[in-house]
């Protein structure tokens, strides 16, 4: 058996260089990858985009405007003045005759503003208005000047009868109603009532009426308030009147005059 033919040498060395050339290109691929695996990577700044949405809120703007405000005191109600006998021709009528018996000047205010005509319908609806404290049966003669009113009429009779005659005077007269008849005119009117001369008043006289009509609204200018007239003691104020003082025991020894706020009945309540 014939032996098979050797190898050169350069063919198992050109093997060697080969396959050295393929380790040696491994190192060299190896080096490369493991240094790129190795080195150290960059940093690598991410920008995150944060995107903030603005609402925008619309508030309505209030406008402050100053006003100049004036305060309002509201009047006080005077429940007692209403009337309780009179109807409203007879009360226009009482009141415009008042307020020419003691009228309103620059020293205060007049019956019609302390309201007289009200203390006198008050009066003429109870027992004063009734005479009932007075002997009222008759005979009834003709009386002297000096005996008073001698009458069966009673006090509210006498007015309404007074106050008509009133009425009736003017119509005639002046051919207007007393109420709306000028300051001067009523005066002239309330004159002749009081002299009594040309006017007759069925069951008295028109002086007698005049009498009891001024010594009314007298009593109504200067009365307690409770009654109606004498509205915010107004009528005590003009004389300085204290009015119901409750005790004067720390002025009595005082000397000289002493003006007071004046009291009414009212003002007792709380005591």
């Amino acid at each position: 058996m014939s032996a098979e033919p050797a190898k050169p040498k350069d063919s198992t060395r050109r093997a060697f260089l080969k396959q050295s050339g393929i380790a040696l290109g491994g190192i060299v691929v190896g080096g490369a990858i493991g240094g790129t695996l190795l080195r150290p990577k960059p940093k690598v700044e991410t920008k995150i985009e944060t995107k903030v949405q603005e609402k925008i809120v619309e508030k309505p703007v209030e406008k402050v405007v100053e006003k100049t405000v004036e305060k309002i005191v509201p009047q006080p109600v005077y429940y007692n003045q209403a009337l309780m006998y009179f109807n409203l021709e007879q009360f226009a009528i009482a009141e415009a005759a008042a307020e020419r018996i003691f009228p309103q000047d620059d020293l205060g205010p007049g019956a019609k503003e302390l309201g007289a005509a009200f203390y006198i319908d008050h009066q003429l609806a109870g027992a004063w208005g009734n005479n009932s404290r007075d002997y009222m049966v008759g005979p009834f003669p003709k009386a002297e000047p000096t005996q008073g009113m001698q009458t069966k009429l009673t006090r509210k009779e006498i007015f309404a009868l007074g106050l008509q005659a009133l009425q009736d005077y003017s119509q005639q007269k002046y051919k207007k109603p007393f109420a709306e008849l000028s300051a001067a005119e009523q005066d002239d009117v309330l004159k002749i009532f009081e002299a009594g001369e040309e006017v007759k008043v069925e069951g008295t006289s028109a002086t007698a009426f005049f009498g009891l009509l001024r010594t009314a609204t007298m009593e109504g200018i200067y009365s307690d308030p409770m009654y109606g007239g004498n509205k915010d003691m107004q009528g005590w104020k003009l004389k300085r009147y204290p009015g119901n003082q409750p005790s004067y025991f720390n002025d009595i020894e005082k000397d000289g005059f002493i003006v007071m706020e004046p009291k009414s009945l009212h003002d007792h309540m709380d005591h």
